[in-house]
């Protein structure tokens, strides 16, 4: 099979993440999953991104709303617990800021430059309700 190059792909075309059976995709390790040459897993895209989500461990609940919504797959979970991100392949495009629903986010966006832990030192103090 010919590679195409990005700007060759018919449009409407669907570029399949993984090769074979994927049954229990969801319960396998990134590590051990098989990756079709077409997926961005291979190669980094970590140069794109402009902004970045810093993650902060303290207000995270665990609900895996960024894995879910994640495009990339860039969210790292194991035992249905959020580890981390993996920043080789975060575009930076903040669907799971947008989706996490603690209070203040687990997720923030900053900028590319930004130091983690001096984002999570200043991170938004917890809003309590009255």
């Amino acid at each position: 099979m010919m590679k195409k190059g990005w700007d060759e792909f018919e449009i409407g075309a669907m570029l399949r993440t993984f090769d074979g059976s994927i049954d229990n995709i969801a319960g396998t390790s990134q590590d051990d999953r098989s990756y079709s040459e077409n997926s961005s897993y291979t190669a980094s895209v970590a140069d794109w991104r402009l902004i970045k989500p810093i993650f902060n461990k303290d207000y995270c609940i665990d609900c895996q709303f960024c894995w879910i919504y994640c495009p990339d797959v860039s969210i790292i979970s194991r035992d249905k617990k959020m580890i981390g991100i993996d920043m080789d392949h975060c575009k930076g495009c903040g669907i799971c800021a947008e989706v996490c629903p603690t209070n203040p986010k687990s997720l923030i966006m900053f900028p590319e430059q930004s130091e983690d832990e001096a984002e999570i030192a200043s991170w938004p103090a917890k809003d309590e309700e009255k």
